[in-house]
């Protein structure tokens, strides 16, 4: 039996893409250990349903106790180590540099980020795999020093070149760790032709598919949960609150919206801003947010919506290309979606004719799109039908033996 050590920087609680391919990997008779991180809340080590094992890594560094007190500058910390500084003065001088140090919020970012990637490949390392498996840029360092002779799989999920929030740095990266790499996966054959401009080799394309089902997902009371009438149309935002999806032009549309109420399902960085716009809206008693669900349980929230948005605004190469996984799970619940008109978007919702693109940057044409789709109810339902069908077309049955053709190619 083929043994994987499979990476992710993340704790894998909502990870769809990383648990799809660990299970399609170990229904196929790999043995599969996934390294991910842990928040201090979850089991160090698990076994999950679908066969494979889940070792999660702590990145605190030490003394983070005694780390913290300095940062919040706790007078009794120092009162009581008044004593120890008196039996070693060589402290002292280590106490105010890890002071210096931990006002920085980079360096703490750095420092908790290098001590889980030192800890996550000496976990690996106690172990022979044939395959490294690293799921994005920041865990193929991990992947390639636990390496010792094994192949490298490198599952690029985002543009690292390009992307919100990251510099050039991430590209120079890239480039000199690629020399180790054995195969790289791409989302999408968009990235794909990018990433053979960039690097002259053409990479594996492994869509973000959801898993099929037969049966639908069976709607959740969602109305009863947020207190709107049965009746009321649910305008649904799911995924990360992050910059750059367009999500405050969504709240900004709602006063253009005759009929409906928008939700956000799910967490993130702008999350209490997106939340202060929304109270600010005059439509503020139709904006509705309910935190990140578990993966098993979102289905059933997506079913109960009557329009679905992947509104990304196009402010990056990463933006640009995205297939985005979100897409299909609307269209896995038969919910028609209103999309950005970006290429692999666009691909899509045209080809399928499951949904309607907009300018994304036009609060007003989104709400004429949603006015469109709720108020059309043959427009609607002729768009429900072909999510039928397009379902059975995207998803992760259909798509999985790309992954598994990677791993033969390389193990043979």
């Amino acid at each position: 039996m083929k043994r994987i050590g499979m990476f992710v920087w993340n704790t894998f609680t909502n990870d769809a893409r990383v648990l799809r391919e660990c299970t399609a990997l170990s229904e196929a008779g790999y043995h599969v250990d996934l390294y991910c991180l842990n928040d201090g809340s979850l089991p160090k080590l698990e076994r999950h349903q679908a066969g494979f094992q889940i070792l999660r890594i702590d990145r605190t560094p030490p003394l983070e106790s005694v780390l913290r007190r300095i940062r919040k500058r706790n007078p009794l910390t120092l009162m009581a180590g008044a004593g120890v500084f008196l039996l070693f003065p060589w402290l002292i001088p280590v106490l105010v540099l890890l002071f210096l140090l931990q006002k920085s919020r980079f360096v703490r970012y750095a420092l908790y980020n290098s001590f889980g990637i030192i800890r996550m490949t000496r976990a690996a390392r106690k172990h022979t795999y044939d395959i490294m498996h690293a799921n994005d840029l920041n865990t193929l360092p991990q992947a390639i020093f636990s390496a010792r002779g094994a192949k490298i799989v490198y599952d690029s999920h985002e543009v690292q070149t390009d992307r919100t929030g990251y510099g050039k740095g991430q590209g120079l990266f890239e480039r000199y760790l690629l020399r180790f790499v054995d195969r790289t996966m791409v989302e999408n054959d968009t990235r794909a032709d990018y990433h053979a401009s960039l690097y002259g080799e053409w990479p594996a394309v492994l869509h973000n598919y959801p898993f099929y089902h037969e049966e639908v997902p069976q709607p959740r009371s969602v109305h009863q949960e947020i207190g709107i009438k049965e009746d009321e149309p649910i305008l649904l935002y799911q995924g990360g609150i992050q910059e750059g999806r367009g999500l405050e032009r969504l709240i900004e549309a709602m006063p253009f919206v005759r009929r409906g109420t928008l939700l956000f399902v799910g967490d993130g960085k702008i999350k209490p801003r997106l939340q202060e716009l929304a109270a600010q809206s005059p439509e503020r008693e139709r904006i509705h947010f309910i935190d990140k669900v578990p993966l098993d349980q979102l289905p059933s929230y997506t079913a109960a919506a009557t329009v679905g948005f992947q509104v990304l605004q196009n402010i990056c190469f990463n933006h640009y290309s995205a297939s985005s996984n979100k897409l299909f799970e609307y269209m896995a619940a038969l919910v028609p979606v209103v999309a950005s008109d970006l290429p692999e978007i666009r691909r899509v919702v045209e080809t399928e004719g499951v949904g309607l693109l907009v300018d994304v940057e036009s609060p007003e044409a989104i709400a004429v799109a949603v006015n469109q789709i709720v108020e059309e109810d043959g427009l609607r339902q002729a768009m429900k039908e072909r999510t039928k069908q397009a379902r059975r077309k995207y998803n992760w049955d259909k798509e999985k033996h790309h992954l598994l053709d990677v791993y033969r190619e390389i193990t043979k």
